[in-house]
């Protein structure tokens, strides 16, 4: 017998979440690899990588935030 399709499974939020890990691991090493790459041009030693990689994790969870923090002014959550 098939399962019914209209009531929710217990993995329901699970994709919400690898997204939500994934956006903020993908700033991380997005701007943490620039960081790097400024690094070996400018010849500091891993200074701006790691100066790259909390402000690639603070823009990741901003944009997080921005998809799935915030609620309508209505007070209705956004999806």
């Amino acid at each position: 017998m098939a399962a019914d399709p209209k009531q929710p499974s217990g993995w329901a939020g699970v994709d919400v979440g690898w997204v939500i890990v994934g956006t903020i691991i993908s700033g991380m090493a997005t701007v943490g690899l620039i960081g790097f790459g400024l690094d070996r041009l400018v010849g500091t030693n891993n200074v701006l990588a790691g100066i790259g990689i909390v402000v690639g994790a603070a823009a990741g969870i901003y944009i997080v935030y921005l998809r799935y923090g915030r609620g309508d002014r209505d007070g209705s959550d956004r999806t």
